[in-house]
């Protein structure tokens, strides 16, 4: 099949790309133009008729591909229109007439790409990533990535483990020859450097997960707090719906924001109390369920009534910062228990240090989405096959030492196959729909 979609935004704009790829996509451009084909790769003005009625479509430029030199490694066009959305669908409808033309599927053409050995896993995913990416931090991790500086360091680990292998097989092969002492010392050492590496690249506080997805902050506290009213401020517009009735938010309202490039969701959850409405209790279940799984929680109080007792004292163990809203009611200093944490005296009515909360917020971003090139996780399936990898690895060295070279074969091939399914060095069929289904149509 050939396939076709529209690969710029939707929407009317000044220039539209529909991109086609396939065997008959020459075919496509001798039907639209009623000429031969341009030269490869270079930019070529033509009028585009309707197939049947040679009707004018539109007047745009076509670039030939010709493959394997092109993004997908097959024959593709690009066909440059006007980006008027009758233009757009006029276009589309003439393509769908020509037998065996399709719509291609969400992320098809990098899929394609893919699977032709144009790119690697690893920067197929990336190329998601980057159209994706709403910060600054989340572009540069994506380019990052992009680069193939991660691909290359799990490239070369998995070769070093596919040499320990070819040792290991060595002595299946031939029983009857003793691998030398310090043959079995080398596989030892190189297997557990492979393994530390592993373990280090684990150790890096999921920080590529947090800039992909965003850095998570919850804001919780008890009822009529302010909790909305603070969301709604940092937002900069109305998100929530703030009054004096307490239980007003029953569900997790999220927004997303952008903080000096920081990829941030902040979340406003219910006002926790005890409650013996059902729709409120769920709320409050979701509120807590939110808090223990964000990277840092607002814990937002009302400066005239703090209670340290049960769930707030639990809310503030870790990756928390206290805030005493409505100060602007309270007169005299605050209870000592307060200064010893880490908190900020605001008052949203008054719009009082506010500014000391965003930058206590911003310090707690900066410390811990920290870059460099050591972070080589940015999806949870990276760090699920390196876990693998690491239990195959465990298992060898100690199948090893007690000289069980044929189980121990299997666990080292198991190992490199999990740091394969990362690149995609491997048959990776069965999570190719999972990745690409989150692509745009025409990408």
């Amino acid at each position: 099949m050939t396939i076709y979609a529209l690969s710029t935004g939707p929407g009317v704009s000044g220039v539209a790309i529909v991109r086609i790829s396939g065997l008959k996509a020459s075919k496509a451009i001798k039907l639209l133009t009623k000429k031969d084909l341009p030269t490869p790769r270079i930019a070529t003005l033509r009028k585009i008729y309707n197939i049947n009625t040679s009707e004018l479509i539109d007047e745009g430029i076509i670039i030939w591909f010709p493959g394997p030199e092109s993004y997908t490694g097959e024959d593709m066009v690009e066909v440059h229109v006007h980006g008027g959305k009758a233009i757009v669908l006029a276009l589309q409808n003439e393509l769908s007439k020509i037998e065996n033309f399709r719509l291609a599927e969400p992320g098809e053409f990098t899929k394609i790409a893919l699977q032709n050995g144009k790119i690697n896993l690893l920067k197929a995913e990336s190329i998601g990533d980057l159209i994706s990416a709403e910060t600054e931090m989340q572009r540069l991790q994506a380019v990052k990535i992009m680069e193939g500086k991660s691909a290359e360091k799990f490239n070369d680990l998995r070769e070093k483990l596919l040499k320990i292998l070819s040792f290991v097989e060595a002595k299946i092969d031939f029983p009857e020859e003793d691998l030398p002492d310090e043959n079995i010392k080398q596989i030892k050492k190189d297997t557990t450097e492979v393994l530390n590496k592993i373990e280090k690249i684990l150790d890096d506080q999921k920080i590529g997960e947090i800039i992909r997805e965003g850095f998570k902050i919850a804001i919780v506290g008890p009822t009529n707090a302010g909790k909305s009213s603070l969301l709604n401020n940092l937002s900069n517009r109305d998100v929530a719906i703030v009054s004096e009735i307490a239980g007003t938010t029953r569900d997790v309202i999220e927004t997303h924001l952008n903080m000096d490039g920081y990829p941030v969701i902040i979340s406003d959850t219910a006002g926790i109390r005890n409650s013996k409405d059902e729709i409120e209790k769920k709320g409050i279940k979701l509120s807590l369920d939110r808090a223990e799984k964000a990277d840092l929680k607002l814990v937002v109080v009302d400066a005239k009534s703090i209670d340290f007792r049960g769930f707030l004292n639990d809310l503030l163990k870790d990756n928390a910062i206290l805030v005493i809203n409505k100060s602007d009611l309270i007169n005299g200093e605050l209870d000592p228990e307060v200064n010893k944490l880490d908190h900020v005296l605001i008052s949203l009515k008054e719009n009082i240090n506010l500014d000391k909360l965003i930058l206590k917020i911003k310090n707690k971003l900066k410390t811990k989405l920290i870059m460099n090139d050591d972070i080589l996780i940015t999806r949870e399936r990276h760090r699920q096959h390196l876990v693998h990898c690491l239990g195959n690895l465990k298992n060898f060295l100690e199948k090893n030492d007690k000289k069980d070279f044929d189980k121990a074969a299997e666990d080292l091939r198991l190992a490199t196959r999990n740091l394969g399914m990362i690149v995609g060095k491997v048959d990776v069929e069965e999570i190719l729909g999972s990745i690409f289904n989150d692509f745009c149509i025409g990408k």
